[in-house]
């Protein structure tokens, strides 16, 4: 049975869905089959971080009404093992049928390796929706003293719903500021209260990428493509340091 990994962040703005893409992608390098869901109704942007904006993919609401089969989700054209779904456009999270979209997801475990849920920011009905479901949480925070208090709040909420498989990852570090600052790796983990998956340094490749319909992982090897890579291999459940470079 495939495993189920959302994508959380209490805030805004922390590069969540750059994060998703990039680790999803990853996972599919590494020949592991990769389904990537779009949860963020009404705001989806998913398939620009996965350069899949011109694919005319199905809303998961297309699949799981019985209209359309997981089969047909979009393949990406580089990565063959990765498929995506699309969030719905004339909806709310409060509409979706969760009995549904539960069905569907256990679907999905027996035809993938790994189903990503990219939800949206906040602690809403979206929010809900994909943390009930998951197996697994990565939870996006940046370094700023805020965003990581802002981490453990939503670590604590997480953990309130009975949710003990949470990880984060500090995206958006940089390291002549942290070395300015004197806080380290350990700090970041203190605050926030939770163990770290990974850190993933501040690059504008991607932006770049993004703005050249590329996947990041395909655009360059270097930066927070490399620390995609180094997530990847840590789900997997291989050894990587923890690190910026």
């Amino acid at each position: 049975m495939g495993e189920l990994i959302a994508v959380l962040s209490g805030k805004g703005g922390t590069g969540k869905t750059s994060l998703c893409a990039g680790i999803a992608t990853a996972l599919a390098a590494e020949g592991k089959s990769v389904l990537c869901i779009d949860c963020d109704i009404g705001l989806r942007n998913l398939d620009i971080s996965l350069a899949m904006a011109d694919s005319c993919a199905l809303s998961f609401v297309d699949v799981y009404r019985g209209g359309y089969s997981l089969s047909e989700a979009a393949v990406h054209p580089l990565y063959p093992s990765l498929s995506f779904l699309t969030a719905p456009v004339n909806m709310t999270a409060d509409e979706i049928d969760t009995r549904a979209f539960s069905d569907m997801l256990r679907k999905a475990r027996r035809m993938y390796n790994y189903i990503f849920l990219d939800a949206p920011a906040g602690l809403d009905a979206g929010f809900r929706l994909c943390a009930q479901h998951a197996d697994r949480i990565i939870l996006v925070t940046n370094p700023e003293p805020s965003a990581i208090r802002d981490a453990a709040s939503t670590g604590h909420r997480l953990e309130i719903m009975g949710k003990n498989q949470i990880r984060i990852i500090v995206n958006r570090v940089r390291k002549k500021l942290m070395d300015a600052t004197k806080r380290t790796v350990d700090d970041v983990m203190d605050d926030a209260g939770l163990p770290l998956l990974g850190i993933v340094p501040e690059d504008e490749n991607v932006t770049l990428a993004a703005a050249f319909e590329k996947p990041l992982l395909k655009y360059t090897r270097k930066g927070a493509a490399a620390a995609c890579r180094r997530i990847a291999r840590r789900i997997l459940g291989l050894s990587e340091p923890v690190s910026i470079r």
